[in-house]
């Protein structure tokens, strides 16, 4: 985020797209309903009817995989009413001439044709987030998880610069992470190409700076990003997978192509909490423990690095991941002797410039957010106050593209995918809860009662859902939170596989991130044998 969470209070408008925030941020969700006790105008666009639809000044439910025409649409009303901010434009900006020639071409008529969102609704928006600051913009993985979802970042980027909301309180782009630490995992290199504090593998003098600090010659080649993997496992190119706190079998697309895969490896380890699916087919199973067993620290979706602590003794033989981590690379033959979690701690702020300033005295019980360059320096609550980290923010023209799927004769529905309240991620820890599982004990198909009625479907009856790459059933659940012609599953449930459907052929050709949120799919009644 480039803003602190807190102050969502404080903004006079938020626009929350492609995140389901009550179900999955609660507690940002909180906030957002806090800055609307305040008086703050709440926009939310979203293919389903949501949560948050239901409090907004204006929710428009856009038709899967039209964000950049939705916020190109804002931009051209923004631009032809005169609400754009010219002189931060001017001031901090650059390559806006080219992006406005582009707005030309998104009047609300087009817009209307391509989203479903009707003119109306559009003006509202735009009126609202251009002339009430300061404006937030919250965002997850409907925005990204799409072949063009680079592309709707950058169509977001856009609006918060022409309306002149990044670099203050309150304002900002803010993605939402998925987990508690997907922000610190990031930052700790957690991505194929590069080093602890982004610092890109091939630029030599980084390369030459880790390999010096850590003893031993680093590749200075990026490595494979998840989808490459499952390729280079397909071709007998990559032999062994490590799985650490993660359950691909379930989470990944076109779980069929996945599980053909991993057949050819030679070694397979995973290291988990519970015996999830992918870990039943392991060849190696490392008990590791939760977060109550161990200690040391999070970073999360606001940049905030925090302590954690331990509060019981681990269970079993089950260690921190840390120590597991350390025991398997001495037996390969590279020493790691870490004294605890600190020492570790005390490596990443040497070399990692954001982290720089941060010590575990100084984190205390609220933490400090990143960049922190010197023991001084107090943390930054919201980026790019005065400059841009590159200078200037870049405008980025973005046409709309379709989907990789559209619905055809042989499948006439769209299919999106997602998470619900009561679940988290594959459900390896939320399923093993008799509270949370009471909640919502199996998958489910949300259909609308007009799609329902014209296939005969009742409540609660079993349906099947095929795409070109397989087919599951589920109950059926009616309501009116999708669109006609739009099916959603959530994706929790190994009984009812969503990923069975999706594609993985299908990605965004910068990110490599699977289109999870869009596939063409047919819809079924199941007949009681």
């Amino acid at each position: 985020m480039t803003n602190s969470i807190a102050e969502i209070e404080d903004s006079a408008c938020i626009f929350v797209i492609g995140s389901n925030t009550t179900a999955c941020h609660p507690l940002v969700a909180r906030r957002i309903f806090r800055a609307k006790e305040k008086g703050a105008a709440l926009l939310v666009a979203d293919p389903r009817r949501i949560q948050l639809s239901l409090f907004a000044h204006v929710a428009v439910q856009q038709r899967v995989g039209s964000d950049v025409a939705l916020l190109n649409g804002l931009m051209h009303l923004i631009l032809k009413n005169g609400w754009e901010d010219r002189e931060y434009i001017a001031e901090r900006t650059e390559g806006f001439e080219e992006v406005e020639e582009l707005l030309a071409d998104y009047p609300p008529d087009r817009v209307a044709a391509i989203t479903g969102v009707a003119p109306q609704d559009l003006a509202r928006m735009a009126e609202l987030y251009a002339t009430r600051k300061p404006a937030a913009i919250l965002y997850t993985m409907g925005i990204t998880q799409h072949t063009t979802g680079v592309d709707n970042v950058k169509a977001i980027c856009n609006l918060a610069m022409l309306t002149g909301n990044v670099g203050f309180a309150s304002a900002g782009v803010n993605p939402l992470r998925g987990q508690n630490n997907v922000q610190g995992a990031c930052d700790m290199g957690g991505l194929p190409n590069v080093f602890p504090g982004y610092q890109a593998v091939n630029v030599p003098e980084n390369n030459a700076k880790f390999s010096q600090a850590w003893g031993r010659p680093l590749s200075d080649k990026p490595g494979l990003t998840i989808m490459e993997m499952v390729k280079a496992m397909e071709e007998g190119r990559l032999k062994a997978l490590y799985v650490v706190g993660e359950n691909p079998k379930l989470s990944d697309p076109d779980m069929n192509h996945l599980r053909h895969a991993m057949k050819n490896l030679e070694l397979l380890i995973v290291q988990d909490l519970f015996l999830s699916e992918t870990a039943q087919g392991a060849d190696v199973v490392f008990a590791a423990a939760s977060t109550a067993e161990k200690e040391g620290t999070v970073t999360n979706t606001e940049r905030r690095c925090l302590r954690f602590y331990q509060a019981i003794e681990p269970l079993g033989d089950c260690l921190p991941d840390w120590e597991i981590i350390c025991r398997l690379a001495t037996a390969m033959g590279y020493p790691m002797h870490y004294t605890g979690p600190e020492e570790i701690f005390r490596e990443i702020t040497r070399l990692t410039p954001s982290y720089a300033g941060m010590s575990y005295e100084r984190l205390g019980l609220t933490g400090l957010q990143w960049p922190c360059p010197t023991p001084e320096h107090p943390g930054t609550p919201f980026l790019h106050r005065d400059r841009f980290t590159r200078g200037r923010g870049k405008f980025h023209p973005v046409s709309y593209l379709d989907p990789a799927e559209l619905p055809d004769e042989e499948y006439p529905y769209f299919l999106t995918t997602g998470r619900m309240f009561a679940h988290y991620h594959t459900g390896t820890m939320t399923r093993v809860s008799p509270h949370l599982d009471r909640e919502q004990p199996t998958g489910y198909v949300e259909i609308h009662p007009d799609d329902a009625a014209r296939l005969g479907i009742a409540e609660g009856e079993t349906v099947a859902v095929a795409s070109p790459r397989g087919r599951l059933e589920a109950p059926a659940r009616i309501c009116r939170t999708v669109r006609p012609g739009n099916l959603f599953l959530p994706i929790h449930f190994g009984e009812n596989p969503t990923n069975v459907l999706t594609s993985a052929e299908a990605l965004d050709p910068l990110a490599k991130i699977p289109e999870f949120k869009v596939s063409k799919a047919r819809l079924e009644k199941v007949q009681p044998s």
